[in-house]
């Protein structure tokens, strides 16, 4: 396994690098934030996930290992391959990633290109644990705003209510109410609806 890559930078793309090493150039996809964390000097070490498939072997090229472990995390989600990983952490940086997953933030990992709301919650479901385990973040120390007003706008939805006038409402709750409960928002929004 290549674990990572040094060498002089001979290509910058934001897609891609090129490293020559000993007089062999490697390609490296990259992502967006590898991309803005790439220094404008001569040599670079890039981190690195080699994937082999039966036509081809692609190496990904991360600015930190920290990122590679979230792609990685990523990648072993049912319906997430290397390129919408990659496109994750081109939207948005690891730690956005992190803390959304570990806060189940939907619709943040929603908000990538090609991540539905399915794919956003099977990410969330089997990565939550590993993220609060991993990084060692204390479940309860994350903000439960964004998981309460997600189920209650899911609930106002499965009632009839439309999305924007309801997302207006829980918005204005939950600003007078930062620590209301799931069933006070319902209550309140169906009041104001």
């Amino acid at each position: 396994m290549i674990t990572h890559i040094q060498g002089k930078l001979t290509e910058k793309n934001p897609t891609h690098v090129v490293i020559d090493c000993n007089g062999v150039g490697y390609m490296l996809n990259i992502s967006l934030h590898t991309f803005s964390q790439i220094p404008n000097n001569e040599f670079l070490k890039l981190y690195t996930h080699l994937q082999v498939k039966e036509d081809s072997h692609t190496l990904y090229g991360f600015s930190s290992i920290g990122e590679r472990e979230i792609f990685r995390l990523l990648i072993s989600v049912s319906g997430i391959g290397a390129s919408i990983a990659r496109t994750m952490l081109s939207s948005l940086t690891p730690k956005q990633v992190r803390e959304g997953i570990a806060s189940g933030d939907v619709a943040l990992i929603q908000s990538v290109k090609g991540i539905g709301a399915k794919t956003a919650q099977r990410v969330i479901l089997d990565l939550k644990d590993k993220i609060l385990k991993i990084y060692d973040i204390d479940d309860v120390s994350m903000p439960q705003g964004n998981t309460n007003k997600d189920e209650a706008l899911s609930a106002l939805e499965v009632l009839g209510f439309v999305k924007k006038q309801a997302e207006r409402v829980v918005d204005k709750i939950m600003i007078g109410h930062p620590d209301a409960d799931l069933e006070t928002i319902i209550k309140q929004a169906l009041k104001n609806l």
